[in-house]
């Protein structure tokens, strides 16, 4: 099988997937969460299914005197999202929901400051950067005796690209689900990407590791079948470390709690890209740039 032949193919369906995501986020952005924005969020729960009257709602933000931001509901649930209240405002929402909508309790009420919201954001920033350029750095450190003609750095900023790629197709991703169906994004999602980047590298790293094996045991070989074998080699184990992840967090997505639907759909999204750019991205990127640098 020989998977550098195709690298144009692959290069192609990535951008196939990641256009849509990128001008999805250029036009509507993310639909971020209190953590980011700041602000209050109040859930109040259903004794019993009952159909939710939006008019009532409405009546509750005009007797409480709260602008709401955003509000979703459900049969058995409301949750409504405004800017940061006050203690008295608390008590006034709440007692504006006792009188217009009775058979609902409070069942979270969550505040972030815009302080705490913007610090967060800033931290996201900052680490997603920090760890970006501390791949590069140990990349390039771990293959400085890499062969020619193949070269320490471009390893490194192959496997950013790589990661850059994830990145782009998760964002990407839940920036059409924030503006389609409401989808916000939480700290819990920096996580989710943190955890992505870190998965996306490792298996990258096991490839351009054999990569590099090969490059000492055929010095006369074309760069490009090192590569694709390389790629072989590794491949089933790529492929079923990854398998048994999805299988883990299809289970958890499936069976696990509300809160922690969007952070393993995250992480779900992020494996998947994750195994496809460690495999045909990042290792034909190397071919693509020795042959660009064999024309100069």
């Amino acid at each position: 099988m020989n998977i550098i032949k195709h690298k144009n193919w692959y290069f192609a369906l990535s951008l196939i997937v990641i256009i849509p995501g990128t001008i999805a986020l250029l036009l509507w952005g993310l639909r971020l969460s209190i953590d980011f924005t700041g602000g209050s969020r109040i859930t109040y729960l259903a004794k019993t299914a009952t159909p939710v009257n939006m008019q009532q709602i409405q009546s509750v933000e005009k007797e409480s005197n709260i602008t709401f931001v955003s509000i979703a509901t459900s049969p058995t649930q409301i949750s409504i999202k405004t800017k940061p209240l006050t203690n008295d405002q608390h008590t006034a929402l709440t007692k504006a929901f006792t009188d217009k909508l009775p058979g609902y309790v409070e069942e979270s009420y969550e505040t972030v400051g815009p302080v705490v919201g913007q610090e967060t954001t800033w931290n996201a920033i900052k680490g997603v950067g920090l760890a970006s350029i501390l791949i590069i750095l140990f990349i390039a450190f771990s293959f400085r005796s890499v062969p020619k003609p193949a070269n320490s750095w471009r390893f490194g900023i192959c496997a950013i690209i790589a990661l850059l790629h994830d990145v782009l197709v998760v964002v990407g991703i839940f920036a059409i689900l924030g503006h389609f169906f409401d989808v916000e994004v939480d700290s819990l999602f920096v996580t989710a990407l943190l955890t992505v980047i870190g998965f996306s590298v490792h298996d990258t790293i096991v490839v351009f590791d054999r990569i590099r094996e090969n490059l000492k045991k055929s010095l006369l070989r074309p760069f490009d079948e090192v590569v694709n074998d390389a790629i072989l080699q590794t491949l089933n184990r790529s492929l079923n470390t990854s398998f048994t992840v999805i299988l883990v967090l299809l289970a958890i997505l499936l069976f696990g709690g509300e809160s922690i639907r969007w952070f393993v759909a995250a992480l779900l999204i992020g494996v998947i890209s994750g195994t496809y750019s460690s495999i045909f991205n990042a290792s034909p990127m190397l071919v693509l740039w020795q042959e660009l640098s064999k024309k100069k």
